[in-house]
């Protein structure tokens, strides 16, 4: 009996590690979706919450596991047995959605309306967006929407003989002024691929885990 118990608890406490991972995942993707959103849109952090909510979801039901083990009710146990498997379920199915939103994903950031807005936050470089813009420049080694050249047509940037510091391979005071020294690829098609690779590991990540909760309840 202390032996079943003791599994219990050990294969219990996996679960609640994933639900860590996911919370730890979607919290430490939520500022740069939050960010990329000023180019592709704000649905963009969704992502990072559905992953979140997910995470928290299964450390709640894993709590219930060890409450249920440790006052040794078996109610408590044979819910959190209900709620679990339909939490796997939901846990493969999250990662095979992050696989079709990947290939969505590649549509809509080749979609006109995405370049268009990602054009018009350059155009614009409005006071309330300048931050995150530069922050994704520099997080993404990018220049522009489409390239540096996009910015000697800023209405926001008034020196159009140079361009904003982030852009910069190298960052320094006035590095901007030497167009030479600066990133070549626009930043949409550097978030379309930071999504692209994002979105394969995050549902990889979760589709394994559910397969290991499944082998580790199985056996």
């Amino acid at each position: 009996m202390c032996s079943c118990k003791c599994m219990f608890i050990f294969f219990n406490a996996l679960f609640l590690a994933s639900g860590v991972a996911l919370i730890t995942i979607g919290a430490l993707q939520y500022t740069t979706y939050l960010q990329m959103g000023t180019f592709a849109g704000s649905g963009l952090s969704k992502i990072a919450i559905v992953l979140i909510a997910v995470g928290v979801t299964i450390a709640l039901i894993s709590l219930l596991g060890h409450a249920g083990a440790f006052f040794d009710n078996s109610s408590m146990v044979a819910c959190f047995i209900c709620i679990l498997i339909v939490i796997i379920i939901l846990q493969i199915l999250t990662g095979a959605a992050f696989y079709i939103f990947r290939s969505r994903t590649a549509l809509l950031q080749m979609n006109s309306a995405i370049n268009t807005k990602a054009r018009l936050v350059i155009y614009e470089y409005s006071p309330e967006n300048r931050h995150a813009i530069n922050r994704i420049q520099e997080k993404f080694r990018c220049c522009g929407a489409d390239s540096g050249t996009d910015w000697s047509r800023s209405v926001g940037w008034e020196n159009h003989d140079a361009v904003p510091d982030s852009c910069c391979v190298v960052k320094s005071e006035g590095c901007g002024q030497n167009q030479e020294k600066i990133h070549t690829k626009g930043c949409v098609w550097a978030i379309k691929l930071f999504l692209l690779k994002n979105l394969v590991w995050v549902g990889a990540v979760c589709i394994a885990l559910g397969v290991t909760e499944v082998n580790c309840w199985w056996f």
